[in-house]
């Protein structure tokens, strides 16, 4: 059971997985890694209105244009896309750049843009005034008249300085005149521009000035600048912002060859950066670098990755304006960077050990920066997760101790304490007390809002860290132990991290007894999750005679030991844990504990075929009023709805699956909303419900999202299909599934493959093949008493064993199976059974007597409904009544079988009738299209397949082919794969070339 006991579904699967581990090369799983060479620098994304107001001001006239916005923000790439468009090209500009120079050169800028005119004043007349400039270009001698008479004034020198600029201006034909950065640019500089500007204009020139509004010193004639205005002068202010997660994602698609990126990506990235569009780029050239872009499903996405790096472009760019900064600014910076969370000044000052007008100083000081902004409730914050990254990196590591220290300390006197700040920041100092304090707090009140994987990520450091003593550390290790089996998360790393932390634990000296009972209740737990079934159950046995004093806890270790795990153990010895786990949990008093209990036994008591399980059903609520009741509720429903489709009540199981599935996602309880899903499949290939089941269960295959474990059953159907469909690797995906069953399993779902697979051998005349895949699983069954599991393995069985010559063993198999199955309302096993008891008929030469059974066995299946087994029953029925003599009946209801099974769609069934058809002499009636549903294909490309083949010829990907056809991009890459494996082929270019050279589509397909 998913959340604090392994489900029996979830148990099978596990149980059959054994060491199935996923491709460790993204290769291996059709993924293609970027490489950094293949990275382009970006296109400008999300400046469409910006743009367009640029060009309209640069379209002629005199014009002063602003362009505003902090650094990386994309400027300069504004204006040099607006310069290389026809705007701009209409103009003549020149373009340079201030410089960030200790000391500005006096219109150093100015004279950097008009140096490229030199050519166009070649040649030209100019005034005597232009003599002037011969300081500013001595490159010029030859083309400037003589230098005029200095003046003594040095206002009217540089008035006659600046009447020759713009005559240069004027004379070279310069029309737009581009300054970037000028929040570094000298007084003399911005003294010319506003000249420039003034009511004597130089023609229609335009001006183009880029900075950084938070860059601006105070009292630069910058600001005097931008708010002049003037008769005839066209002033237009761009403010640059961040781009929000969809102009991320186009950013980084256009680095990436234009291929869409997930949308987890683009948030994520978003998330680290704010849309800045430098520090996006450079993040993308820092993750394509480490491989760390990866592209699946013809859309880029990024490996497993919590955090980002700062990019060195960011980085330098972020120190270099800190160290512009005073002292006291820098600690506040330092403290601010320490504390990554918003906090009030009275915190941030006391952290930077500031008090007093000094802080108030320094604070403003770091604010002023542009480094540091504000949140909605005002307090200081940093304007990028990246800038306050850059910060932190670069304080030494003692500094950075102390600094958490007086964090930690600091924030212990808000009421109420952030705990996880306050955990964070002793963790860091070393301050193990403290820490071990406040990581307790955090955690418990993350489960009690229902959030264990906090919980989890709390307590596993400092657990780990050492340095607490015994009765510390049993407490806080039981915690963490049930913390991370109460997880909803997949089972995964966290998993066995937890359960090698907690062996660590106990492996120590210094814990009590009692102590380590209630440590290896939740190690147990966590051990049967991860399908370590022997061990999970070794410590829960080791736990019982240490729990006189808590009931609860030992019910819940009895409870779980009832349940039948692999391993061929009596059903006495499950019943007895089960029964004492019901009196050890009479009384208590916790509503959720009997709910887990209750949901707990009903799943032992059905997997075990015990009639009293339903009743324990019953007591189930309609609902509970937390999300951890709900999560246990759900837990119950899953397990009874799975133990329902072992007993052959199906729509039984549909409801309880039903209910489990909306609480589940109603709860957020994915590990086990995945799990349930799966069942659905497999109740779907059960009943018959074969309409687009193929490509659900490829779907659910192909989710990321979902652990591998939890994909088993969506591929069990995969193949199972593939199988009854005659599709080329199927029968070898079905063999390569059972090899990673434990042969010790009881689950079902395992049986299934194995009934299947020795089916066809027995067809193959290979009937000791047929026991050997039957062996083990027929033990355990057999041993264990659990024979409601027997309902696909036993008929096979039997017509083994019968097929071997050995008849005895035969019948006292069936002679167990129905005392097995007494005084029980099992659908499922009790149809098997009369198919059992077909075969020993016919075995024993009563063939009519055997067709009589056949038909009941097929009537039983029908009622369920289970249409695949029903068929086969049929066909086994006719075969009966050729053999009694009653051949006209017995071809009738072989062409009856069919049509039918040609209509449900099992090719390999219908195709073997068919022959059997063709040797009495009766011609096989052509397959009628199903009344619902589609027919199945087998090797050939359904017209949903072809249809996404076609695109993928044109060159679409995944995601274009979904807006096209209207269906998910999981969908599509299900379709596809399903193509590739039918045609054989392991890639999307040689899927393209095969159908193309195959005549499936035009090799002149449009595009």
């Amino acid at each position: 059971m998913a959340g604090g006991y392994p489900i029996p579904g979830r148990a099978a699967l596990t149980a059959w997985v054994g060491s199935w581990d996923p491709p460790a090369r993204c290769a291996a799983r059709g993924c293609v890694v970027v490489q950094p060479e293949t990275v382009s620098s970006p296109a400008l994304v999300g400046r469409e209105r910006e743009s367009a107001e640029l060009a309209r001001a640069l379209s002629g006239g005199p014009a002063l244009v602003l362009v505003e916005g902090e650094a990386g923000v994309g400027k300069s790439r504004l204006v040099q896309e607006c310069l290389a468009g026809p705007a701009g090209r209409r103009r003549h500009a020149v373009v340079a750049t201030c410089p960030p120079f200790r000391e500005s050169l006096t219109l150093g800028p100015v004279v950097d843009a008009l140096r490229s005119a030199r050519t166009a004043v070649a040649g030209r007349r100019l005034s005597p005034l232009a003599g002037a400039l011969r300081p500013l270009f001595p490159e010029w001698a030859g083309d400037l008249p003589p230098a005029p008479e200095p003046l003594t004034d040095p206002g009217a020198s540089r008035h006659r300085m600046f009447r020759a600029l713009a005559e240069l201006v004027d004379r070279s034909g310069v029309e737009l005149l581009v300054l970037e950065d000028v929040h570094w640019a000298d007084d003399a500089t911005l003294e010319f521009l506003l000249f420039l500007l003034s009511d004597r204009p130089v023609r229609d020139i335009g001006v183009v000035l880029t900075y950084r509004p938070d860059d601006v010193p105070a009292g630069s004639l910058l600001r005097r600048l931008t708010s002049r205005s003037r008769a005839g002068l066209a002033q237009v202010r761009i403010t640059l912002g961040l781009l929000d997660v969809a102009a991320t994602a186009g950013l980084v698609s256009s680095m990436l060859g234009g291929e869409p990126v997930s949308e987890a990506f683009a948030a994520f990235l978003h998330d680290r950066t704010d849309g800045l569009p430098l520090a996006v780029e450079e993040s993308v050239r820092l993750l394509s670098q480490r491989d760390d872009v990866i592209r699946r499903d013809g859309e880029w996405v990024r490996r497993s990755l919590a955090e980002l790096s700062v990019p060195p472009t960011v980085r330098d760019s972020v120190l270099e304006r800190v160290q512009r900064l005073g002292a006291d600014a820098r600690r506040v910076l330092d403290a601010a960077a320490v504390l990554a969370e918003p906090a009030g000044d009275d915190v941030l000052a006391t952290t930077a050990g500031l008090s007093g007008p000094r802080a108030r100083a320094a604070l403003i000081e770091a604010a002023r920066s542009g480094l540091l902004g504000e949140d909605p409730r005002g307090r200081p914050v940093f304007r990028h997760v990246l800038v306050g990254r850059a910060v932190y990196d670069a304080i030494a590591g003692v500094e950075r101790r102390r600094l958490h220290e007086d964090a930690g300390r600091a924030l212990e006197r808000l009421r109420p304490p952030p705990l996880m700040q306050l955990t964070r920041h002793f963790r860091t100092a070393g301050d193990v007390p403290r820490w071990a304090r406040y990581a307790e707090r955090a955690a418990d009140a993350a489960v009690a809002s229902d959030d264990h994987t906090t919980a989890v990520a709390v307590l596993e450091p400092l657990v780990t860290a050492g340095g607490l003593a015994a009765p510390e550390l049993a407490r806080l290790a039981t915690k963490l132990a049930s913390a991370a089996s109460a997880r909803r998360e997949s089972v995964d790393a966290v998993h066995a991290r937890v359960i090698a932390v907690l062996r660590e634990v106990l492996d120590g000296a210094g814990l009590a007894p009692s102590s380590q009972a209630e440590l290896r209740i939740p190690l147990g737990r966590l051990l049967l999750q991860s399908g370590e079934f022997e061990a999970g159950r070794a410590e829960l046995e080791r736990a019982v005679p240490e729990l006189a004093h808590q009931p609860a806890e030992a019910a819940v270790a009895m409870t779980l030991l009832g349940y039948p795990l692999p391993g061929p153990r009596p059903a006495a010895e499950y019943r007895g844990w089960l029964e004492r786990a019901e009196r050890a949990a009479a009384g208590l008093p916790s509503d959720l504990d009997r709910l887990s209990l209750t949901a707990d036994r009903a799943a032992a008591l059905l997997v075990l075929g015990e009639p009293d399980g339903w009743e324990v059903v019953t007591r189930l609520p309609r609902d509970m009023p937390t999300t951890e009741g709900r999560c246990q509720l759900a837990r119950g429903h899953a397990n009874v709805g799975y133990a329902a489709l072992l007993w052959g009540r199906d729509a039984t199981a549909r409801r309880h699956l039903d209910r489990a599935l909306e609480l589940a996602e109603s709860a957020r309880f994915a590990r086990l909303t995945a799990t349930v899903q799966e069942l659905m499949v497999l109740a779907d290939w059960l009943s018959g419900r074969w309409h687009g089941l193929a490509e659900r269960a490829a779907a659910l295959a192909a989710d990321d999202d979902v652990e591998p474990n939890a994909k088993q059953g969506a591929l069990l159907v995969t193949a199972l299909l593939g199988v009854v469909t005659d599709r080329q690797g199927a029968e070898r995906e079905l063999r390569g599934l059972l090899e990673r069953v434990r042969p010790d399993s009881v689950a079902a779902i395992p049986l299934i493959p194995a009934a299947v697979l020795a089916r066809r051998e027995l067809a193959a005349g290979r009937p000791d093949a047929a026991l050997e895949l039957t062996d083990a699983a027929t033990t355990t069954v057999r041993t264990s008493g659990t024979w409601v599991w027997a309902a696909e393995l036993a008929p096979v069985r039997v017509q083994a064993l019968l097929a071997s010559g050995r008849r005895d063993t035969a019948a006292a198999f069936v002679a167990a199976f129905q005392r097995g199955l007494d005084g029980r309302d099992a659908p499922a096993p009790a149809a098997a059974l009369e198919s059992c008891r077909a075969a020993l008929a016919a075995a024993d030469g009563d063939h009519l007597g055997a067709a009589q059974l056949a038909a009941a066995a097929a009537a039983r299946w029908s009622s369920l409904p289970r249409r695949y087994e029903e068929l086969l029953a049929h066909e086994t029925g006719a075969g009966h009544l050729i053999a009694a003599g009653r051949t006209d009946d017995g071809v009738a209801l072989l062409a009856r079988t069919h049509r039918r099974l040609a209509q449900l769609g099992a090719r390999s069934d219908s195709d073997r009738v068919a022959r059997t058809l063709e040797l009495h002499g009766a011609v096989a009636p052509g397959a009628v299209p199903a009344r619902r549903g589609r027919r199945g294909y087998g090797d050939e490309l359904s017209p949903r397949e072809l249809e996404v083949v076609r695109l993928v010829v044109t060159g679409r990907t995944n995601r274009e082919i979904a807006r096209a056809v209207s269906r998910s991009p999981k969908t599509v890459a299900a379709q596809l794969n399903s193509a590739m494996r039918k045609l054989g082929v392991t890639s999307r270019t040689a899927l393209a070339v095969l159908a193309v050279e195959a005549g499936l589509v035009g090799a002149d397909t449009e595009r």
